[in-house]
């Protein structure tokens, strides 16, 4: 028996004795070792996913950990790899997954929220979802691979080339990251975003920040690119403003990349994109590829993600980290650590002090 942080309803968690399943054929056993808590888990705790999540739920589904057992059947695993996890299961016979786009599957089992996710102490998944992790690579690190594959496909399905210029509308963790991808690509980026916090952590990191309450943003960008307009934005925020702020700055056949969850339908000026023949696309989850260079790329601290993870908690006071990451507040990401409960870390703690 091991313990597990579970979702019970709108903005109750606990943690939790729960059975893991030996692995059976094609399976393995993870034990996990960090879980990053991600904005889908913040729209699962505020109880706007209680339509699909099936309570309780194990949540996570941004990790790293290392094998413990292998199931008949598999190859190429052992334990004691260190190992990521794309957490995505497809059916493989429905039409999008015929098509080759088996990462949006018309039945796709995320896990993490259709099924038990990483925040645990044992966890077993199908062997074809793992990702094998450099050993030199540590763990806590790793964590971020998951997030950094999103910001991989956003730019890829956006299309940017060197040289291009991108504003990046939305300065949180998935922000940051197209922003440090985007300029890896060779780009030349801006990133949006009103909290002083976010701004000062990706100007750390060498990237250009405009504050959107301190000037006209759509003027800023025309200044920038001698009226040209941005080649590319990215739409992070989720915001009303952000989607508007993203249309707007948009030069003659720019393409809007939308990788924000927007709960509701928004108003969005199909003029501008008439006028100018702009371009909307969607962007959701990734792809192996994607999922391969995002290792490549936390590996080689291209991802500096060390500077991202701003707070590590135990096990058992994941509870109280979702709700320090719905205050806001100067926090970008929080892993779990779930080798340790929080009376084993407060032991640690009275050990070093």
């Amino acid at each position: 028996m091991t313990l597990a942080v579970r979702y019970l309803s709108a903005r109750t968690l606990d943690t939790a004795p729960a059975e893991t399943p030996a692995p059976g054929p094609g399976e393995v056993e993870v034990a996990p070792a960090y879980v990053g808590i991600c904005g889908t888990d913040l729209h699962i705790f505020h109880g706007d996913m209680d339509a699909r999540v099936q309570t309780p739920a194990v949540l996570g589904h941004e990790m790293s950990g290392r094998i413990t057992r292998v199931g008949d059947g598999v190859e190429g695993w052992a334990p004691g790899d260190s190992v990521t996890v794309m957490p995505l299961r497809w059916d493989d016979s429905c039409p999008a997954c015929q098509a080759g786009n088996q990462h949006i599957c018309q039945h796709l089992d995320f896990i993490g929220i259709d099924s038990p996710g990483a925040m645990q102490q044992r966890w077993t998944v199908p062997a074809g979802t793992l990702v094998r992790l450099p050993d030199t690579l540590p763990l806590d690190r790793a964590a971020l691979v998951e997030p950094t594959a999103v910001a991989v496909h956003d730019v890829g399905r956006a299309g940017l080339t060197p040289g291009e210029k991108a504003v990046v509308v939305g300065g949180g963790p998935v922000g940051i990251l197209i922003a440090l991808v985007a300029r890896a690509a060779g780009a030349d980026v801006r990133v949006i975003e009103l909290s002083p916090h976010r701004r000062l952590l990706a100007e750390e990191l060498g990237l250009t920040t405009w504050d959107p309450s301190t000037g006209d943003i759509t003027q800023r960008v025309a200044d920038w690119t001698e009226d040209a307009g941005a080649d590319v934005a990215f739409e992070v925020s989720g915001a009303a403003g952000g989607v508007d702020t993203a249309v707007d700055v948009l030069g003659v056949r720019g393409r809007l990349c939308l990788v924000a969850i927007h709960p509701r339908p928004r108003e969005i000026n199909l003029h501008r994109f008439f006028w100018r023949e702009l371009t909307l696309v969607g962007a959701r989850l990734y792809t192996r590829t994607d999922f391969e260079r995002a290792v490549d790329l936390v590996a080689d601290e291209t991802i500096p993600a060390d500077k991202l993870i701003s707070k590590v908690v135990p096990l058992t006071e994941a509870p109280a980290a979702f709700e320090a990451l719905e205050g806001g507040g100067n926090v970008m990401k929080i892993l779990v650590d779930c080798t340790t409960t929080g009376a084993e870390a407060e032991a640690v703690q009275g050990a070093t002090a």
